[in-house]
């Protein structure tokens, strides 16, 4: 069975040593995190900052030794226009603390060429604390397909500069399962797994995206044929934020428990 994550959206605002214990009572070994807590919080979970607080990163590093889990990927390493990545350094600092292996990176930024240049500089900042760094191709931002994508791996030219395969942005953008499977396994870094209808349900792209995605299985999206034609090495993690459940009253492990069900019995099925 494929190693399973749940990202940090899945658990809305969950506290770090709250989320650990819950993706181990889950039977789930990965976690991701960001530096503080996702951008919505329906339940009211109290703030936390694993950047300022060194005694909770102290207390998740014990957490997740106690518990078996480890974080899979950093988030928040984001591209802006009028900054610089290089200011990011002491947060890439604090996930070297914590032991995150990979970061991931977006650019929000609508200067692609800029864009390119910054992911190279944030991808030599990663690995001179020992992490490698992956893109995701986000619709509507400047690197917003796979082609966009590879040309930013291709720019950068390093081994350690992976793509992020994110099922619903990988479809809703216009790839497939064949597009996968043409390409190297080698330029493949981390999968993001939710599921969606094919035709966009909300208004705004980035409401659907950020807030509400669908249980794997439960919608429209060609999943099986994508993860299949992945290499099966990579950490596949949940990334199904679903805010209307949160606020109404249903529980992380509820809703995290039904997607991890899911994702083992659609991992089952292709073998």
């Amino acid at each position: 069975m494929r190693s399973l994550g749940i990202e940090l959206l899945t658990v809305s605002a969950l506290p770090p040593v709250e989320f650990v214990n819950l993706a181990a009572d889950v039977g789930c070994r990965y976690i991701s995190t960001g530096l503080t807590a996702a951008p919505y919080n329906p339940p009211g979970y109290p703030s936390f900052s694993l950047r300022d607080d060194a005694a909770l990163r102290n207390q998740m590093i014990s957490a997740m030794d106690d518990r078996g889990v480890s974080i899979s990927l950093g988030e928040g390493c984001l591209v802006r226009a009028g900054a610089d990545v290089r200011d990011l350094a002491t947060d890439l600092d604090r996930f070297a603390e914590l032991g995150v292996p990979r970061i991931n990176t977006v650019s929000l930024d609508p200067d692609l060429g800029r864009s390119l240049d910054q992911f190279g500089a944030l991808v030599e900042l990663a690995a001179a604390r020992g992490m490698e760094t992956t893109v995701e191709a986000v619709p509507g931002l400047a690197v917003g397909d796979l082609d966009t994508a590879l040309a930013a791996l291709d720019h950068v030219g390093r081994p350690d500069f992976r793509l992020l395969i994110d099922t619903m942005h990988l479809v809703r953008s216009g790839s497939d399962a064949e597009d996968i499977a043409a390409l190297d396994p080698d330029r493949f870094g981390y999968v993001q797994l939710s599921d969606a209808p094919l035709r966009p349900r909300f208004d705004s792209y980035m409401e659907e995206s950020m807030y509400e995605r669908m249980v794997p299985g439960d919608g429209e999206l060609p999943l099986r044929d994508v993860l299949a034609a992945l290499p099966d090495d990579l950490v596949i993690s949940l990334e199904v934020p679903q805010r209307s459940l949160a606020e109404a009253g249903v529980g992380p492990e509820e809703r995290v428990r039904r997607c991890v069900d899911a994702a083992r019995a659609l991992l089952a099925e292709i073998g």
